[in-house]
């Protein structure tokens, strides 16, 4: 049952890849996926914060779980435009120079449009640059070149550049032929497909859930305040699930094929009995899961509980592996994760 809405979340994820949503500049982004839920005959709202509110429904008004997850992006910000042309950047959320080295880039400036460059180490030709291979990556090693001829600060000021335009990056997305899913920024918006795959799925399947379902998709998580704010048309919210990457590495269990629990990360351990009804849900559908703990990270969850709403929270994802680099996850992931989220239902 569950494959058709897997491969409806991937179609999904690849649209919403296609649009640049970095941190700051994601109303284009919000403006699809209001669209998206509404299409499938869902009511939704944009909140005044840029974020997207849907509400699923349910039998019981008065005990809701709010899902959660987010469409905002690792993206870069003009800093300064130096002497001879090039860009210095500051990065938006925990986007690392080393993992964006030689990457194509996209300015969006305030007025004049959109220029195409490429993010670089300063001085990049490993013919002319002795010190190349030592170089620490940062960004203030590392420099923006602007696919125009210009040669000094006044060229790019006169092209409408200027500190504080949005920088985003190729997301380099492409599904391959054994069912890998690999791009930039899976984080987080491989779980917003799936979140729409799961709506799609209440809907045809005629489902109404037991405990009535919000969706709140937030768009400054990546800076840590996204989902701080519940929207105040959400009423009597018992329950709070994150949808985010699960965590691929050492000293973690959880695969690409897997969808991951996490029973804590760097903000404390989630509800105890929130972590045992996940595995109950995934057990349920027969989801192939894994419980593990997250050092450095953390989620929109942690977010609204740190914003003051009494409820108990937990935190889900489709197995990632390369975090905050160049993403790769699996449709069994994507699938698995689907099975869990019906299961609570």
């Amino acid at each position: 049952m569950f494959k058709s809405y897997t491969d409806y979340a991937i179609e999904k994820t690849m649209q919403l890849l296609a649009i640049d949503s970095p941190t700051g500049y994601t109303e284009e982004a919000a403006a699809w996926l209001r669209n998206e839920f509404e299409a499938l005959g869902y009511p939704a709202f944009l909140m005044n914060k840029g974020g997207v509110a849907a509400t699923l429904g349910g039998r019981d008004k008065e005990n809701a779980l709010l899902i959660e997850a987010h469409i905002d992006t690792l993206g870069g910000m003009v800093r300064h435009i130096k002497d001879n042309g090039k860009i210095t950047l500051v990065p938006l959320g925990g986007l690392r120079a080393n993992s964006i080295e030689s990457e194509n880039c996209r300015i969006i400036t305030r007025k004049n449009g959109v220029y195409e460059g490429t993010f670089a180490l300063v001085n990049p030709s490993i013919h002319v640059n002795g010190e190349f291979a030592d170089t620490k990556r940062d960004f203030d090693a590392c420099e923006l070149t602007v696919d125009e001829d210009v040669k000094s600060a006044e060229d790019v000021k006169n092209l409408g550049i200027s500190a504080g335009d949005i920088v985003c990056f190729e997301t380099r997305a492409r599904v391959t032929k054994s069912g890998y899913i690999k791009s930039r920024f899976l984080d987080d918006k491989l779980s917003v497909g799936i979140i729409l795959a799961f709506a799609k799925y209440l809907k045809e399947q005629n489902i109404v859930p037991e405990q009535n379902i919000y969706v709140h998709i937030t768009v400054f998580e990546e800076v840590g305040h996204g989902a701080s704010a519940v929207p105040s048309a959400f009423k009597n919210i018992t329950d709070v699930l994150a949808i985010d990457m699960g965590c691929v590495g050492e000293k973690l269990t959880c695969t690409e094929h897997q969808v991951s629990i996490c029973a804590k990360d760097r903000s404390g351990p989630y509800s105890y009995p929130m972590v045992q009804r996940l595995i109950a849900a995934a057990e349920k559908n027969g989801a192939d899961f894994a419980v593990d703990i997250y050092p450095h990270y953390s989620s929109d969850a942690s977010a609204t509980m740190c914003g003051g709403l009494d409820a108990r929270h937990g935190l889900i994802g489709p197995g990632v592996f390369a975090s905050h680099g160049y993403e790769r996850s699996h449709r069994d992931g994507a699938e698995n994760t689907l099975k869990l989220l019906a299961g609570l239902v």
